[in-house]
């Protein structure tokens, strides 16, 4: 594995290593070990987008490796402003070990990795969210021991983070219906990205079709960055796509709950079942932080110790 831009860079034996290779780490870090595998290495985090979670987690486990980190952003940068992405990476690449990119257009992340000459790592685009995906299957690994044979019911937009659920869930093994509108679901070339995996991803417009007898259920804010102006009208249309008590009751009696966050309460998700006993979003969140450490090992180490 030279980058991490989309999930299937990794196959399913690799992706299941890592996991459990994440699970080590932290179980390690609860024992309060302390590592030093990356000490002398420089980490860049460039973020073109706004980030509580992906920044601080991806900044606590280099640190935490004994890497230095480097942060980066649109405030002080001129890419896209007057540097091509090409020659932005082309320098950078010669100053630090690792690249860890959050932009808009997936093109840029694909420049930056052949440009670079360092590996890169999707911290988001506007296509594909895969550390997400990463943290989304050790929270299930987890709660329900593996991912293959589990039922994930995504209710909404058919976003980033629901194409690398899918991508992933379809690798791994397990059955991902995703629930959206007409007019916002999957990507014709995820679904096409998932045929041949051992799962399957399929869609429907009817949220209950989706969750009933399923394992996990997961949604996602309604408006997504870059989609302000149209906060009414994705209201109006997503009304009937909130997971509720209701909604949840449809799922398997031991259903667990994800969210990737930021959560509008009241909204995609009520509080109560955000703070209930299925929910497992918190263990989620904090696994983005020991899945990026493992997948910053597997890139800058090889896979060693």
């Amino acid at each position: 594995m030279n980058h991490y831009l989309s999930v299937l860079d990794l196959d399913a034996a690799a992706t299941r290593r890592l996991l459990a290779r994440a699970l080590q780490l932290k179980q390690s870090r609860k024992k309060g070990e302390r590592r030093n595998d990356l000490e002398g290495r420089h980490v860049a985090l460039y973020f073109e987008k706004p980030s509580v979670r992906t920044r601080t987690s991806f900044t606590v486990g280099a640190h935490e490796l004994g890497a230095h980190v480097v942060e980066l952003g649109g405030s002080n940068t001129k890419v896209g402003k007057g540097e091509h992405v090409e020659d932005f990476a082309k320098v950078l690449g010669r100053y630090v070990d690792l690249l860890v990119a959050r932009v808009f257009a997936q093109a840029d992340l694909e420049s930056m990795a052949k440009h670079a000459g360092v590996p890169v790592i999707n911290a988001l685009s506007d296509a594909r969210h895969p550390c997400q995906a990463l943290a989304d299957a050790l929270t299930i690994v987890e709660r329900k021991g593996q991912v293959r044979g589990q039922k994930i019911a995504f209710v909404g937009e058919g976003n980033n983070v629901a194409a690398s659920l899918s991508l992933l869930g379809a690798m791994l093994g397990a059955e991902v219906i995703v629930a959206a509108p007409k007019g916002y679901g999957l990507a014709k070339d995820v679904l096409e990205l998932a045929k041949g995996h051992e799962g399957a991803v399929r869609e429907v417009v009817d949220p209950i079709e989706a969750v009933t007898g399923a394992d996990v259920v997961y949604t996602d804010t309604w408006i997504s960055m870059g989609q302000e102006a149209e906060a009414e009208a994705r209201r109006a249309i997503f009304k009937d796509y909130r997971v509720d008590a209701a909604l949840l009751a449809k799922a398997a009696p031991r259903a667990m709950v994800l969210h990737c966050l930021p959560a509008v309460r009241g909204e995609e998700i009520t509080t109560d079942v955000m703070y209930g006993r299925q929910s497992a979003i918190w263990d989620q969140a904090e696994n983005r932080l020991h899945v990026q450490k493992a997948l910053m090992l597997a890139l800058l180490t090889m896979g060693r110790s």
